[in-house]
């Protein structure tokens, strides 16, 4: 019998092409309307996917001029999300370097709650030196002490989490007991950035904790996705970077100690699904052919730390030593990396380069028929390049509706995906455990 792959879905604008907010396809409804986004996930649920994911950013971008954002705060959205969705997963990005942790496990306890054990955690380590300027800060924190506080934070909210034994909560109105205080402790975390006494004041979600999510892919991040990611959400250009990748990232989880099915790798895919191969690609020049190459090299310079292209011509090959080292940049460096890989493989000029990041920002591309995206997918999935994949429709909402009508039956008559959800939480779908609150004594029983 098949393992049954996992497919999220990655709301990001009106698409994750640069352009999709220009093109006639994609939805006419303001990114500050919740209705845009209730109506994705629910259309998300009907094809079954395990969940919904909403990425972040703290900071304005001076592109806004020609290229909108997502702009709703999504822990806030996932709320509300929540409310007109039963089933499908609900996964919101939230920072480890601009927020506190007893705040944030609160909220994502609360989710947690409201959502009936549904919500995951995109862990990030914010790298952008206008969201230092917005937190107090004159410049951004390195790489090394983003992953160093990240540690330590993730330390204060799982024991934040594992603060309420599961049976705390008596609720005994005969007795007046409404809680058993010996099953709720202190966890009193102190590091070098952060001192938590706690308890949390919110008992254990259904969950336990949030699923936790990562998307780092440099050294640093590989070992932090290791010992603490139970999806990881990853780029690649390429099927062989993406089996490099996961094979790392497995035997990494494996010399922590973890199973290898408590990690699930989600590689991004960004396919433009149409009946015929050529009308496939003929949307994708469309969409390519509205990108502006001005925010293409915004947003090149922003992955590079600020640093300006504004000198390269668009039309000439680039090499490896147009760019800064990816080891010197102190932004998103996996992707810094997989960028100057690209250019040294392909000898891509400037203009190509920015049209293939226009697709996807450095995510694997594809257009081409259902049965086709069919194909693709199942190699990668058996072929030891993913778990599944993190669903990133170029056009929203035409391009999932192509996705889920035409290749999500092709997977279901493979027996890749499944027919109806088994379960109940986002755990359940991703089949992972349920982690236990630690250090209390499971057969203690109160009076």
């Amino acid at each position: 019998m098949m393992k049954k792959m996992h497919l999220n879905l990655f709301i990001h604008t009106r698409g994750h092409h640069e352009a999709a907010w220009r093109h006639g396809d994609s939805s006419p409804l303001p990114l500050t309307d919740i209705g845009y986004y209730t109506d994705l996930a629910q259309r998300a649920e009907a094809g079954l996917f395990d969940s919904i994911f909403m990425a972040d950013q703290l900071s304005l971008r001076w592109d806004v001029k020609r290229a909108p954002r997502t702009w709703l705060e999504p822990i806030t959205a996932l709320g509300a999300i929540a409310m007109a969705t039963s089933r499908i997963g609900l996964i919101a990005t939230a920072s480890t370097t601009y927020s506190e942790p007893f705040n944030l496990a609160r909220q994502f306890a609360s989710l947690d709650h409201i959502s009936g054990g549904r919500v995951g955690w995109n862990i990030v380590t914010s790298w952008s030196a206008d969201a230092a300027r917005n937190y107090s800060g004159d410049d951004q924190v390195s790489h090394a002490d983003r992953y160093a506080i990240a540690e330590e934070y993730l330390q204060a909210a799982k024991a934040l989490w594992d603060s309420w034994a599961d049976d705390a909560i008596l609720d005994d109105r005969e007795s007046g007991l409404y809680a058993d205080i010996d099953r709720i402790r202190p966890i009193n975390h102190v590091s070098e950035h952060y001192q938590v006494e706690g308890p949390l004041n919110l008992p254990r979600g259904p969950q336990g904790r949030p699923v936790l999510v990562q998307a780092g892919s440099s050294d640093a991040g590989r070992g932090f996705a290791a010992r603490h990611a139970e999806a990881v959400f990853t780029a690649h250009m390429e099927k062989a970077t993406a089996q490099e990748f996961y094979a790392d990232l497995k035997s990494r989880a494996a010399a922590e100690g973890r199973a290898g099915d408590q990690v699930v790798v989600l590689p991004g895919l960004s396919p433009v699904v149409a009946g015929t191969e050529e009308e496939a690609q003929r949307l994708a020049t469309e969409l390519n052919d509205l990108a502006d190459t001005d925010v293409g090299r915004q947003r090149l310079s922003a992955r590079f730390g600020g640093y300006d292209f504004t000198h390269l011509p668009l039309d000439t090959p680039l090499k490896p030593g147009d760019f800064p080292d990816p080891a010197t940049v102190e932004a998103a460096r996996s992707r810094t990396e997989l960028i100057v890989g690209l250019v040294e493989r392909e000898g891509l000029t400037l203009r190509q380069l920015l049209s293939r990041l226009a697709g996807a920002r450095g995510h694997f591309t594809f257009a081409g028929t259902p049965e086709q995206t069919a194909d693709l997918i199942q190699d990668w999935c058996t072929d030891g390049a993913a778990d599944g994949f993190n669903i990133m429709p170029p056009l929203l909402p035409t391009m999932l509706d192509s996705f889920i009508e035409g290749v999500v039956p092709i997977l279901q008559q493979r027996g890749l995906f499944r027919t109806a959800y088994e379960g109940e939480t986002l755990r359940d779908h991703y089949g992972l455990d349920r982690p236990e609150a630690t250090g209390f004594d499971k057969t203690q029983a109160a009076d």
